[in-house]
């Protein structure tokens, strides 16, 4: 079997290397992902052995990210622009004729590893779309373990996570309808509105601006929750939403009927009395956002995790108003009295699900709910 590169050369202080593409049908047949466990060994994706002085730098698989992988294959702009690297046997045999390498190989032979890339190519694979995918490849030829090591520590290390507020906020670009979307929407609205709790709070980009004194909470911690009260997998079913599939309801999600329905407009103002009722009974922890929990992430978080319960209340009571909402926090108010109780470390420490989910059940609880 014939394999064709066409390649452009590339020179760099590490040396030269070659920009390719190729189908990740083919691709995944000739190369091999070799990993490191725990005892320096290596496994194998490729069906043969590999040469003796080659070994593995690979991390173990990732099943949660191969599988979002091949879930974003269904997109029907899903795109893999980031080039696939590798690593060519240095004992493999090819022609280069100055503008293609091919490679002259048996039936499950390969020509070399993976050292950049394998979580896409699993979760392509896995899609069962292999062959609607044209990937950009990085050929480098004649490494030493050293070098493959030092290539992928540097890939891997030098990464900096783009923020969520600016990937949420990308989402006012989009001329499609999302869940995305419209929590960004949303979260803008109440960063601008003069009678919102969250006006010149949240910090948009995820940066706090010269005059935010009291932003405690970042754009994407708000659209995050609040995408929980409306989708479970909002990449996936922005997805359907491009490819006009509708969306099943779903009762556990209360503000996910509003959403189908094109109701954002509703969703802003529940999530507006929800909070300024939050705002009106606890006026000292709004005016000090930044010696409490109440208004910061954590806090923000539990204050979400109520909400399913106190909104199915609110539906049975035929009232979502904002006076309504007092009520519920009036009575979560005298319960922290009663028990003694602040919004500080004391007792709410830790933080994360944990935190929420302490002060979610201390809420409900005031309630009876």
């Amino acid at each position: 079997m014939k394999i064709v590169f066409p390649y452009i050369e590339i020179e760099q202080p590490i040396g030269t290397f070659y920009m390719s593409t190729i189908n990740a049908d083919v691709l995944a047949q000739i190369v091999s992902i070799q990993r490191r466990n725990e005892k320096n060994k290596y496994y194998l994706f490729g069906n043969n052995s590999l040469p003796k002085d080659e070994e593995g730098v690979q991390r173990e698989q990732s099943k949660e990210r191969v599988e979002s992988i091949s879930k974003y294959c269904q997109d029907p702009d899903a795109t893999f622009p980031t080039p696939i690297i590798i690593s060519i046997y240095r004992d493999k045999v090819y022609t280069d004729n100055g503008h293609e390498f091919i490679f002259d190989i048996n039936e499950y032979d390969t020509i070399g590893d993976v050292i950049d890339g394998q979580h896409r190519l699993l979760g392509i694979m896995k899609s069962k779309r292999a062959v609607d995918f044209n990937l950009p490849v990085v050929l480098m030829f004649n490494l030493t373990m050293e070098e493959k090591a030092y290539v992928f520590s540097i890939i891997n290390s030098t990464q900096t996570k783009v923020s969520m507020s600016l990937i949420y906020d990308l989402f006012d670009l989009s001329k499609t309808r999302s869940f995305q979307k419209t929590a960004h929407e949303i979260a803008r609205s109440l960063n601008k509105m003069n009678n919102s709790p969250f006006f010149n709070r949240l910090k948009m980009l995820g940066k706090k601006d010269d005059n935010q004194y009291y932003a405690t909470l970042s754009q994407g911690t708000f659209v995050t929750q609040l995408l929980s009260l409306m989708t479970k997998d909002p990449n996936g079913e922005r997805s359907a939403l491009k490819r006009n599939k509708p969306l099943p309801k779903d009762e556990h999600l209360p503000l996910r009927q509003y959403f189908l329905e094109g109701k954002d407009d509703v969703i802003l103002k529940i999530i507006l009395n929800y909070f300024s009722a939050l705002k009106v009974i606890f006026p000292d922890e709004w005016k000090n956002p930044d010696r409490n929990i109440l208004w910061k992430t954590t806090g923000f978080g539990g204050v979400i995790k109520a909400f399913p319960k106190i909104y199915k209340y609110g539906i049975v009571e035929n009232d979502l108003s904002q006076s309504f909402f007092e009520k519920i926090f009036t009575s979560f108010k005298e319960y922290m009295q009663v028990n003694n109780k602040d919004f500080t470390s004391k007792f709410y420490s830790g933080g994360g699900e944990q935190l929420q989910g302490k002060l979610c059940q201390d809420i409900l609880r005031a309630n009876n709910l």
